[in-house]
């Protein structure tokens, strides 16, 4: 997941075909958001009325005016531009809901009336895209016609809505979808019918657009051991441990797997794993392959799992799947959202593990006098799945005294009728948005980035904004080199699955999707260093900051 394509959060704009026309739609858009910006709130409010008056179907300018009338205490005007903004086709209740711009509205008893509209509008959409009828639930064998349909839907779905159309064409999307029908109508159960549409899902190499299983095929079949590993140098080393059972038996950090099943462990990976993993680079299939998914299987069998300790000895295990019961009471390590602490040299550290919700960002504001005192600055974001983008941009908005770009990006135009004149689909582009500097607060000493393979979606929006700000360097590894917003839909048997709808890029055009966005200084993990308990890639910052060199 990552930020949210609605203007109303970040308070940038489409730009259309170059033209006198266009340009004023450009003028008056930058004048709303510069005004809004300086608190002008009436005057942002009419000016971007002015916009949505002469490009009536960019919803964001009515959302952005209704925003701004609402800051400036207009209640009157900000319910009509959201009624206008409704009629045009937003359904997104959930932003209206948490948009602290329309906190002054929610007290009015006209409020929820509104909500209730959007509510009724969403629920009728969805009964188009999302129906009912193909959202049958979980049974252990679901009927060849369910399975048939769930194919043909995510078939649709992606054919329709994934971005990368030329992948789509270099794959024959077509006659591949062919060559699965056969697969699914042989699958014997829910389970492999799932694992099969992961197959053909993999293909497309998009990190953003995979299939979920149902919860009763996650609880039965797809379940991981209690500890996690990771691919260091070629080589599968045990990161951490959840259960004292397997620690009691020499299963440690540092403990390097070479077989299951005695097989090799790479062989096993290549065709166990790795081919139902939706990645969208090198790196990004190592980390699901290596970590993430590593021995997930069915809960009924018992891998037997070949370790090498550091002194060179070999023993074997048979590894059990733990079932509820066993997941509720492991030892799971806490990995908070935000974590802070002072290192030598007085040099701050701050981890943000994610940004699924805004703690990362309070916490990092809560803290932000304490920060400011140091010497130098480290963001952890290496182990950072993502959420929202906007969570990372507020932070960065405290390390500068000027407005910066995030990512700009595109996504398919699908017109039939231009399809039926012969015409291509075209993209839509919309340029990077623009964020305005904090203001109250600025830390202005230097900053280090680390980054890794892990760090994905909305937290390479921040890397890409970071880099893009020459703000300060970033250390580690390529990041996962997956970003866009994806379409979520439900398939027959209590499954979904999601397609990534847009491409993001650098403000510059500069493309990180499927390439990662990549460090200033390459530094990669160590087999010896993981053994000595050291953190390769925060020792070469601390040493970088010790230079003072930037």
């Amino acid at each position: 997941m990552k930020k949210s394509c609605l203007l109303a959060t970040q308070l940038f704009f489409f730009l259309v075909a170059s033209s006198g026309f266009a340009q004023s739609i450009d003028v008056l858009s930058t004048s709303a958001t510069n005004a809004y910006e300086k608190k002008q709130y009436a005057k942002a409010a009419s000016l971007f009325l002015r916009a949505a008056e002469r490009e009536p179907e960019n919803i964001d300018f009515a959302y952005n005016a209704a925003a701004s009338y609402s800051m400036a205490g207009d209640k009157e005007n900000a319910f009509k531009m959201l009624a206008w903004a409704k009629k045009q086709g937003l359904l997104d209740t959930n932003s209206l809901a948490n948009d602290i711009k329309f906190k002054a509205l929610r007290s009015d008893q006209r409020w929820q009336a509104l909500m209730l509209d959007f509510q009724s509008a969403a629920k009728q959409n969805a009964l188009l895209w999302d129906s009912p009828s193909l959202t049958t639930p979980y049974r252990d064998n679901i009927s060849e016609d369910e399975k048939v349909a769930g194919l043909s839907k995510l078939w649709s779905e992606v054919k329709f809505n994934f971005w990368n159309s030329a992948r789509l064409v270099e794959l024959d999307w077509d006659s591949l979808y062919l060559k699965y029908l056969t697969k699914v109508r042989a699958t014997q159960s829910t389970a492999e019918y799932y694992r099969v549409l992961q197959e053909i899902c993999a293909q497309l190499k998009d990190g953003h657009t995979n299939v979920s299983l149902p919860a009763e095929v996650r609880s039965q079949y797809n379940v991981n051991p209690l500890f996690h590993t990771h691919l260091i140098e070629g080589r599968v080393l045990v990161r951490a441990v959840f259960d004292p059972s397997l620690e009691a038996q020499g299963v440690l950090p540092g403990v390097e797997v070479t077989h299951v099943n005695d097989e090799s462990v790479k062989a096993y990976a290549e065709r166990e794993i790795a081919p139902f993993q939706s990645a969208s680079t090198a790196q990004d299939l190592q980390v699901r392959t290596y970590s993430y998914a590593f021995l997930r299987g069915p809960l009924s069998e018992s891998p037997r799992v070949t370790f090498n300790t550091a002194h060179g000895e070999s023993f074997s295990l048979a590894i059990q799947r733990p079932d509820q019961a066993a997941m509720a009471s492991a030892r799971f390590f806490n990995r908070p959202n935000f974590d802070f602490k002072m290192l030598p040299n007085d040099v701050a550290y701050v981890a943000l593990n994610s940004f699924e919700d805004d703690t990362a960002s309070e916490k990092f504001l809560e803290h932000f006098d304490e920060i400011a005192k140091a010497s130098g600055l480290i963001l952890d974001i290496r182990q950072n799945g993502g959420g929202n983008g906007n969570v990372g941009f507020r932070i960065l908005s405290t390390l500068t005294d000027k407005a910066f770009k995030d990512s700009k990006w595109l996504t398919r135009t699908y017109k039939p009728t231009f399809r039926a004149w012969g015409r291509t689909v075209p993209a839509h582009e919309a340029p990077a948005g623009i964020n305005a500097p904090d203001g109250k607060r600025l830390y202005a000493k230097p900053v280090i980035l680390l980054t890794s393979a892990a760090t994905y979606s909305a937290a390479e929006d921040m890397a890409v904004a970071f880099d893009s700000m020459k703000r300060g360097k970033i250390f580690g590894e390529p990041t996962g080199g997956s970003t866009g917003q994806p379409l979520s839909f439900k398939l027959p048997g209590g499954g979904s699955a999601r397609v990534c709808t847009k491409l993001d890029s650098y403000a510059d055009g500069k493309q990180f999707v499927g390439v990662g966005v990549q460090p200033h200084k390459l530094v990669r993990p160590t087999v010896a260093d993981i053994r000595a308990g050291k953190d390769t890639v925060l020792l070469a910052a601390l040493e970088e900051l010790a230079k003072n060199s930037f």
